[in-house]
């Protein structure tokens, strides 16, 4: 909050530069007072408006009304944006370019709007990048200006920023520094250091969370406390705690009190209070003071007497459970009223343990009927006869944490007390036992506990872990526990930064332990020393060549910090690498040796799957090591000084293996007994001097930390123990994400050096398979048992050829699985054959276990009645002794326990392992009976939810829930079903009732409906033309009556469709648009209605599209009702006047490829993780962008499923199963569907959206060329909608490498230009996939000219999309708004009546409709715009901001003409022509029309394509909006340096206009020069040009 800073640099430049002398000052509750009169505002934006207001003469808040409003507009944006984490980023973008051309914000001098966001900088240690230069420049400016005022204020601490020593200033160097932890146990050498990172000025702000001003905090005088129970070790969750104590402690020069929280006999002992100061030593905490609550019992004592004999406490003898229900119902207890006396006489008792003082507690009078629990009289004192660790057996009554904690807070000075939001409910309670005793109140402030996924927190659950076995001791790594993550790796420095991007937040969330790693992995990576060690099975020998040396040479130990030291690295000319890497290894190819040098592979040799040994030899003069593509660890075979070290690598995964448990779920059910794994590795020498605690980084593997360090042979131990190092995670991704990806790049690896074995046969049919049941039931065994050693041996990280041997074999079962059942496995699949043709199931099947099924069901639904109608306990027991015994029988008969799967099992068995279908619904009883039940159902429930929003008792809510459930039981009963809202429908639909019990006849009601809605309209209408009230009663009337008559037909009231959906929907719209940063200027006003009745809307654009491109487009969708914004970012929604437009491509590209024998299909828009990925080059560049399906309802799927991104992965393994022979060629496919692409920057409505309409067609044939004629045709048929339907010209073309279609051998391209960015837009693409993708997924035939052999078909696959439209609205829109060429306007004209009068309004519009329907008639579409609430001028600018091409006006004169008047959208141009032939002049006027915008695209495009032969000619070109054909290499390096050379240094986000320019496309249509002399455009490239090709700025 930058109160502390704008509002007294406000005050002192105030008084430095215009000698006005004010005092501000806050008071404890945040009202503000100026010169000692409170103004009674607590924002100190309204403190700053004050002042500027109060002395005017100093122009802070600008010099007139517009200075006024600028000024107020950057108070809102700081206060609300700028302050926001979430929006900060946007916010400092749009704040820099704002600040682009300017000096001040406001004017030509200072306001408070400088001095306001000034100061939110300043706070936020926030002064601007390479990114954010103009705010730079302005922040430096303005710190010149009043830097000499910034000062902190007396009584005030500066700003929070990081949770260390001390926080930095703004524009110093804020050094990242090692805990103490990682400095002296974990330090890699004596010199190592951390690298300085740029402080605030120069780099990028640090990770910081939000951190609240203490409310009343003085510098010096705050003390606050960290109180922890001596009951276990410290978790994280307490570190959390702590080091925010702490943090406040520093920043305020304060105190901070380490009080043991004693008050439990039971639980404290004094060696936890060892542990936890141990603890506290690690994390670096040094409290000031250490205290013991158990030191005030003798005063906790008598405050409690105090409470006694004051009433506001009293003794009670109620049995713990009595007690606790009397709390739920809100009852008092029996003991509430007792005198005094009687209170202080059982008080006596409790001090002295008696017998019955142990059945006593004190309890608070405070309030039984409160809504907060926590203030429904809570125990203050307990009896309890146990020896306390401090005071033995002094005292026999203990305080409650509750009690004690607000009391020791105030007598040990606390002035604020941080507490988690747990206890926010008890906090009223805190204050009120300090107010009842007059004691002084500390502030309390609350923040979110420290919640993490997988992992448990409660001390129970952790000693449980702990006794049972699960984990070593309370240090394991696997622990939340302080001393279990420093084990493993984290740092402190690691933790408190993760703790310091946290901040104050009290929003409660489960974090990812990935969150934690990623802050330790700063930490250590700048200091972390890199050695070399490397799997110890199946090394494989190297024998290089080249005169190679023995010898040990020093190296950087960290190849960026030099601090951290040297290390030794031994050479000799026989080395070992993995068996991993040496299967990627290929004869002639040159390799790195890290450390060392380049090598070439002379020879490689291997036995069976496996390299024994290779051949190299030593280059090391070439130096060029980006050229190879392998970088290796390795190791000398045996070096005379330089021994390998022995090293057990641990990784440890989650305890826990769910990643969030709900409350009802027992944590043991979910615990990982296989949590830990090994691996055997080889390390290099320098490992020897690793001491634990010790962090290192071993080269290509990741972070590890010594947790024993290595132990020689020698004499005494008579045995070598190898060096433990435990992995860090570094927070990249997570544990199942490494597994997957390392499982993927073996199967890569191995298929590189061994041929795919061949596919097993498909099935041959789709049915299930009725052999024998045994095969199946051991072959799901075998493929269980298999998977489990797949994920075994991944999980100990197994050798890359183990693990593909292991999955060959799994792919093999499933195979046999599919062929043997016709289904493919899954374990649903498995599970549903063994339900079927279990022995068990199969044995039950018969009627008395069917009707034993039946009776439990029946008893079950009887206990669950006698529960909901709370009966006696003892009829309730009889019952569920009897459905107990039943369920035993059940077990008797089947061998199986009693549960919905084993049911479901025996019912599949009777069924010949098929679904019973649903049984219709037959009520028991009469259906009259039925509609009254579940109307009174209906009612209860309405009830039961309005007496819990009015919070009324919990026991007269209680009453209704039991008459709600009871009268669910009766449905039950008489129906056979559960109540639901699906069930009662079926119910009443079958006994020919509706839901509200009347005769169901939905066709009368929905006409009536319908009648009411019209009768409605007309009424308004009436009233809108101000018709005369014996014309408008007689038509309220009717209305009325029609509205009576619905609700005696259907029993309830008519509710129209447009009132609280419409609101909701403009509410939903509203909230979606505040979120488009660039809707905040144009939103219009709404539409109200003035005094006549008539709608007063805003219309017209605001915005010039020379002024502002990208707001006029938004404007111009938005005002034209194309498109209406969403309240899911980057989704939008199609009007009519949008989709009509998609609907006439559709239809024109629709009919042309049907002529080529295109047909239609649709794929599911869902594809599964296996099938998306197995084209690994194609689903590369959409892997960003796919969205994945989760969750079904609150449970996880077991595997997530995309939502296509595109379709070639969805459709082609069907294409597999179709094409089996050439005569199946060619196969031509087309869908019309959507597609979904989530991640992008700058979402733009048509151009680049999450969601979007298209089509693709994929086709496939035998013969390349046929494949590579299609792809013209269809480019062409794309270039022909462009052209014939949009008017808009386009370069046809074919992609470079870099940007055609990932997986295919080449692309074409339609390229539109936008005249007034000088953007290209890709207008469509057809692909030729060549058979990369027949490979993939096995699509093959005969080979028509060659018998016997097989062949890969050709594929393409084409699409053209919506973003069409928005490539239309760019190219022909003008600054009233959309144009529309005639082809595809939903309206190609609009008749609109002028001149309008009483006399000649009747023949007028008959006129125009008469008009209207000719034009219908000769297939022109059109509008009639008759209504009266509008003026003619009005029309016309509405119809013109729509885009129609003709405006048709015919008014009085032209009918005494007999002639109508047509105006052009394209041009504005008015004609007339004759009444009779207007349909005639009108259709050629649209050719011309069609005609015109083309050519005038046409000309724009041949005007802005430029040539260039050099660079500076080509940077010339783009920066002038245009487009350019330059010789060009084709080279991908090449391209991304024009890319990047020709932003010129600024701004390169694909979303700003300063973008470098990419390559369009390869026009077909080439220059005529001579390229043999020519060079590539870009500078210093010596490839020659292949092409000229075409580059620009580009959407």
């Amino acid at each position: 909050m930058p109160a502390s800073t704008a509002v007294d640099l406000t005050v002192r430049y105030l008084r430095s530069r215009n000698s006005i002398e004010c005092k501000v000052s806050f008071d404890e509750k945040g009202n503000c007072s100026i010169d000692g009169v409170e103004i009674g505002s607590k924002s100190w934006v309204n403190v700053l408006r004050y002042l500027a207001r109060k002395f005017p003469q100093c122009d802070l808040y600008g010099k007139d009304a517009i200075g006024n409003t600028e000024v107020d507009h950057w108070l809102h944006f700081g206060e609300v944006s700028l302050c926001c984490s979430t929006q900060r980023s946007r916010a400092l973008k749009y704040l820099n370019n704002e600040l682009a051309p300017v000096t001040f914000l406001v004017g030509n001098q200072l306001t408070i709007a400088d001095v306001a966001l000034w100061s939110i900088l300043y706070d936020l240690s926030i002064a601007g990048d390479s990114e954010t230069v103009h705010m730079r420049r302005w922040f430096n400016f303005i710190r010149d200006l009043i830097g000499e005022f910034v000062e902190k204020p007396s009584g005030k601490a500066p700003s929070p920023r990081v949770l260390a020593d001390s926080p930095p200033v703004a524009g110093t160097d804020a050094p990242a520094k090692m805990s103490k932890q990682s400095s002296e146990k974990g330090k890699p050498s004596e010199k190592a250091k951390p690298l300085e990172k740029s402080g605030v000025a120069g780099g990028k702000q640090k990770d910081q969370g939000k951190f609240v001003d203490l409310p009343g905090a003085k510098m010096g005088e705050v003390v606050v406390r960290f109180p922890p129970e001596a009951s276990g070790y410290l978790h994280v969750g307490h570190a959390k705690a702590a080091l925010l104590n702490q943090y406040y402690q520093k920043l305020f020069n304060g105190k901070l009190i380490l009080r043991f929280d004693d008050t439990n006999p039971a639980k404290e002992t004094s060696h936890f209070e060892q542990v936890i100061l141990k603890d506290l030593e690690l994390l670096d905490i040094k409290p000031d003071v250490t205290t013991h609550t158990s030191d005030h019992f003798d005063s906790l004592i008598k405050y409690c007497e105090q409470l006694i004999k004051s009433g506001d406490a009293y003794v009670d003898d109620t049995d713990g459970e009595t007690m606790k229900k009397e709390r739920e119902e809100r009852v008092n207890s029996k003991n509430r009223d007792n005198p005094v006396e009687r209170n202080l006489k059982m008080w006596r008792e409790m001090l002295e343990g008696t017998d019955f003082g142990q059945t006593c507690c004190v309890r608070a009078k405070i309030d039984m009927k409160s809504d907060n629990g926590a203030m429904r009289d809570p125990a203050l004192y307990r009896c309890k006869v146990e020896s306390h660790v401090s005071t033995g057996d002094k005292y026999k009554a203990y305080p409650t944490y509750d009690f004690a904690c607000p009391i020791v807070d105030s007598v040990e000075g606390v002035t604020h007390a941080l507490r988690t939001t747990e206890y926010l409910d008890r906090d009223d309670q805190y204050l009120w036992i300090l107010d009842r005793l007059k004691m002084r109140k500390p502030h309390i402030w609350s923040y979110a506990r420290l919640n993490l996924q997988n992992t448990v927190l409660s001390k129970r659950k952790l000693a449980w872990l702990v006794e049972q076995g699960v984990v070593d001791s309370w240090e394991d790594p696997r622990f939340p526990t302080v001393r279990g993550i420093v084990r493993r790796g984290l740092t402190v420095q690691g933790l408190a930064d993760f703790i310091v991007a946290q901040g104050g937040s009290r929003s409660v969330v489960q974090m990812e332990w990935d969150k934690i790693w990623a802050f330790n992995k700063k930490v250590i990576d700048p200091v972390a020393p890199r050695y070399t060690a490397l799997a110890q099975e199946k090394l494989v020998p190297v024998k290089l060549k080249g005169g190679v040396v023995t010898e040990i040479k020093p190296q950087p130990a960290h190849p960026k910090n030099a601090d951290v030291g040297m290390k030794e690295v031994a050479y000799q000319d026989e080395i070992l690498f993995e068996q991993a890497d040496a299967l990627e290894l290929k004869e002639g190819e040159p390799v790195t040796l890290i450390n060392w040098g380049n090598c070439v592979i002379n020879k490689v040799i291997k036995k069976g799957e496996e390299v024994v040994s290779v051949e190299a030899t030593l280059t090391l003069e070439d130096t060029d090591y980006k050229k190879t593509k392998l970088k290796l660890t390795w190791l000398p075979r045996s070096h005379p000084q330089a021994d390998s070290v022995s090293i057990v690598a641990r990784n440890y995964s989650h305890i826990v293996s769910k990643p969030v448990l709900g409350n009802d779920e027992d944590f043991k059910q979910f615990i990982n007994y296989d949590s830990c794994k090994e691996q055997l590795m080889v390390g290099d020498h320098n490992m020897k001097k690793l001491k634990k605690g010790d962090i290192i980084q071993i080269q290509r593997k990741g972070f590890y930390i010594c947790d024993r360090p290595y132990v020689p042979f020698n004499a005494c131990s008579t045995t070598e123990l190898p060096c433990i190092l435990i992995y860090i995670p570094d927070g990249s991704k997570s544990q199942e994400e490494q597994e997957r990806q390392a499982a993927a790049k073996t199967a890569k690896q191995t298929s590189k050096a061994k041929d795919k074995s061949t596919p097993a046969a498909a099935p041959s049919g789709g049915k299930q398979s009725q052999g024998n049941v045994a095969d199946v039931s051991a072959l799901v065994a075998k493929i269980t048992a298999s998977g489990d050693k797949v994920r075994q041996l991944k999980a100990e990280k197994a050798s890359k050829d183990v693990v593909k041997a292991a999955v060959d074999e799994l792919l093999e079962l499933k195979n046999q699985f599919k062929s043997q059942t016709g289904l493919v496995y899954s374990p649903e699949n498995a599970a549903s054959l063994a339900a079927s043709s279990s022995p068990s199931a199969q044995a039950s099947a018969t009627p008395e276990v069917q009707g034993l099924v039946d009776e439990i069901a029946a008893a079950g639904d009887k206990v669950r009645a006698l529960k909901a109608a709370n009966a006696d306990k003892a009829a309730v027991k009889t019952e569920v002794d009897a459905l107990l015994a039943l369920k035993k029988q059940f077990k008797d008969a089947t061998g199986l326990d009693h549960n919905p799967q084993n049911v479901e099992k025996v019912r599949l068995a009777a069924s010949g392992g098929k679904a019973e279908a649903p049984k219709s619904v037959t009520p028991a009883a009469g259906s009259p009976q039925i509609a009254e039940l579940v109307a009174s159902i209906a009612a209860c429930g309405d009830k039961v939810r309005q007496l819990k929003a009015e919070k009324k008792d919990k026991a007269v809510i209680k009453e209704e829930v039991d008459k709600l459930l009871a009268l669910k039981t009766q449905f039950k009963a008489a129906t056979g079903l559960d109540h639901s809202p699906d069930n009662a429908k079926k119910v009443l639909t079958e006994s020919g009732k509706t839901l509200d019990g009347t005769m169901g006849d939905s066709s009368a009601s929905d006409d009536l409906y319908s009648r009411i809605a019209a009768q409605g309209e007309t009424v308004r209408q009436l009233k809108n033309s101000k018709a005369p009230k014996t014309e408008v009663d007689p038509a309220v009337q009717k209305l009325l009556a029609l509205k009576k008559e619905y609700k005696e037909k259907t029993g309830k009231d008519y509710q129209p469709e447009t009132g609280q959906a419409r609101a909701n929907k403009e509410n939903s719209q509203g909230d979606a648009k505040k979120k488009q940063g660039k809707q905040a200027k144009e939103a219009a006003p709404v539409a109200a209605d003035d005094a006549a009745g008539r709608k007063q809307t805003k219309l017209g654009l605001d915005i010039k599209i020379e002024d502002n491109f990208a707001d006029w487009y938004v404007q111009v969708i938005t005002k034209a009702e194309l498109i209406e914004y969403y309240d899911v970012s980057g989704c939008y929604i199609l009007r009519p006047m949008a989709y009509s437009v998609w609907e006439k491509i559709q239809a024109f590209f629709d009919g042309e490829i049907k002529k080529l024998g295109v047909e239609n299909v649709y794929f599911p828009m869902f594809v599964s993780r296996a099938a998306l990925e197995r084209e690994q080059t194609h689903i590369a560049d959409f892997a960003p962008e796919v969205a994945w399906v989760t969750k079904s309802g609150q449970s996880d799927l077991a595997e997530p499923i995309a939502i296509r991104p595109t379709s070639e992965t969805v459709m082609y393994p069907s294409y597999a199963k179709w094409i089996q022979s050439h005569r199946d060629l060619p196969l031509k496919l087309n869908q019309w569907n959507n597609v979904v692409r989530w991640e992008f920057k700058n979402p733009t409505p048509f151009l680049r959206t999450r969601e979007f309409l298209w089509q693709e067609g994929h086709t496939a044939f035998t013969y390349r060329q046929e494949a590579c004629d299609e792809v013209m045709t269809i480019l062409e048929l794309y270039a022909r909608v462009y052209q014939e339907l949009l008017a808009i010209p386009v370069v046809k073309g074919r992609k470079t490498e870099k940007e055609k279609f990932a997986g295919g051998d080449f692309t074409t391209t339609c390229e539109a230009f936008i005249p007034h960015n000088g953007r290209g837009v890709q207008g469509a693409t057809s692909h030729h996939l060549g058979q990369n993708f027949s490979k993939m997924f096995n699509i093959t035939i005969e080979d028509p000219d060659k018998p016997g052999e097989h062949l890969f078909v050709y594929q393409n696959s084409w699409g053209l999309s919506t973003r069409s439209i928005g490539a239309m609205v760019m190219v022909h829109g003008d600054n009233k708004g959309l144009v529309l060429p005639p082809r595809i306007a939903l309206y190609q004209t609009v008749v609109v009546p002028c001149g309008v009068s009483g006399e000649t309004e009747g023949k007028l519009a008959a006129s125009c409709e008469q008009l209207y329907e000719e034009l219908r008639a000769s297939d022109v579409s059109s509008k009639l715009d008759l209504r009266p609430n509008y003026s003619p001028g009005w029309k016309f600018n509405h119809w013109e901001q729509k885009g129609i091409p003709i405006r048709v006006e015919l008014g009085p004169k032209d009918m005494e003409k007999n002639q109508v008047t047509l105006v052009r959208r394209d041009t504005g141009a008015k004609s007339t022509a004759p009444r009779a032939e207007a349909v005639t002049a009108i259709k050629k006027l649209l050719d011309d029309i069609q005609t015109n915008l083309f050519s005038k695209a046409k000309h724009e495009l041949d005007t802005h394509l430029k040539k260039a032969m050099d660079f500076d000619q080509f940077c010339k070109f783009l920066d002038g909006k245009n487009i350019i054909l330059a010789p060009f290499c084709g080279e991908e390096d090449c391209e991304d340096n024009i890319k990047r050379d020709s932003a010129r240094g600024q701004d390169t986000d694909a979303g700003a206009p300063s973008m470098g320019a990419k390559s369009l496309c390869i026009p077909f249509d080439q220059p005529k020069d001579d390229l043999s002399k020519a060079k590539c455009v870009y500078p210093g490239c010596k490839a020659a040009p292949k092409n000229f090709t075409l580059f620009g700025r580009s959407y």
